[in-house]
């Protein structure tokens, strides 16, 4: 048996994010890139104009855009590099419509200014409390291990209304191999149980998603590591690939969106958006298997 993966027609685009609106696929991914799809996963076509007005001090690492409806409009969680700050961090952008253009809301970085801090996700609990789950990167760090961190936001978004607290280190799960944290997102179960997807690198090197959850079902929660990677070169048989979320697709299957392969060395490899189907089971998640003929 093996896993089913969706390639899609578009070449070096990392960090991919699905939106599901208005009958449409809309993909996001760094240097604030983004395209649409009218339901073919491997089909997608380059949304042309301005996607971003980009901030003043912005100066490079546009990385990892997430976009989400709240509250009727749409709002983009994204990561920059700073000129003022010198650091990189997590901004939010507001737009009209899922193709923009996003403005920035948050008054530049809205995570510590002393910090570098990537890949912020947005999350809303049972209570309905904003968060942003982000990166505390390894580069700002006490002891050059990345951390998983989070704050309450304020219902416009524009800014924390918590201290940010930290849910784990990279070196947490037993299967980490490097002192990164990367690409966070929140996924509740059928059964409420709240779970994060995060990548890091197992063993020599090969990106992979891990799955971690709260003890009780809240951000603030105690993470364990689950020691079974829901993406991984061994598990795809062919390559690795990280920084995952999930969407419900258009025919109501659940899906994981990465970049794969992670090492494009070879030149002959292109980091694209794929696409896996994901099913719950056991009390979490894993890629969906499919008998070989």
């Amino acid at each position: 048996m093996s896993i089913c993966i969706i390639e899609s027609n578009v070449d070096r685009l990392r960090d991919p994010f699905v939106l599901v609106e208005n009958g449409k696929y809309y993909m996001y991914g760094t240097d604030w890139i983004a395209y649409k799809s009218n339901g073919d996963l491997t089909r997608w076509e380059k949304i042309k104009g301005e996607l971003v007005i980009v901030p003043p001090n912005c100066g490079g690492n546009k990385w990892a855009p997430e976009v989400y409806r709240y509250k009727g409009e749409y709002y983009m969680f994204t990561t920059y590099y700073s000129l003022l700050t010198k650091h990189r961090g997590c901004t939010v952008m507001k737009a009209d419509s899922p193709e923009g253009p996003f403005s920035e809301i948050s008054g530049g970085h809205i995570t510590p200014v002393d910090w570098d801090s990537i890949d912020g996700t947005f999350f809303v609990d049972d209570d309905g409390q904003p968060w942003m789950v982000f990166v505390h990167e390894w580069t700002s760090t006490d002891d050059g291990i990345g951390r998983m961190a989070a704050a309450k936001l304020a219902d416009d978004l524009t800014h924390f209304i918590s201290e940010p607290i930290e849910l784990f280190r990279a070196d947490s799960p037993k299967w980490s191999s490097n002192r990164v944290t990367d690409g966070c997102f929140m996924y509740t179960m059928s059964d409420g149980r709240l779970l994060m997807i995060w990548s890091n690198f197992e063993g020599d090197e090969n990106y992979c998603v891990g799955i971690a959850h709260s003890n009780n079902g809240k951000v603030d929660g105690e993470w364990i590591q689950e020691e079974n990677l829901l993406f991984s070169k061994k598990i795809s048989g062919k390559y690795d690939g990280g920084h995952g979320m999930i969407f419900t697709g258009l025919d109501e299957k659940k899906y994981l969106s990465i970049h794969s392969p992670q090492d494009t060395s070879n030149k002959m490899l292109k980091e694209k958006p794929v696409f896996i189907p994901i099913v719950e089971k056991n009390g979490s998640i894993e890629c969906e298997k499919i008998v070989n003929e």
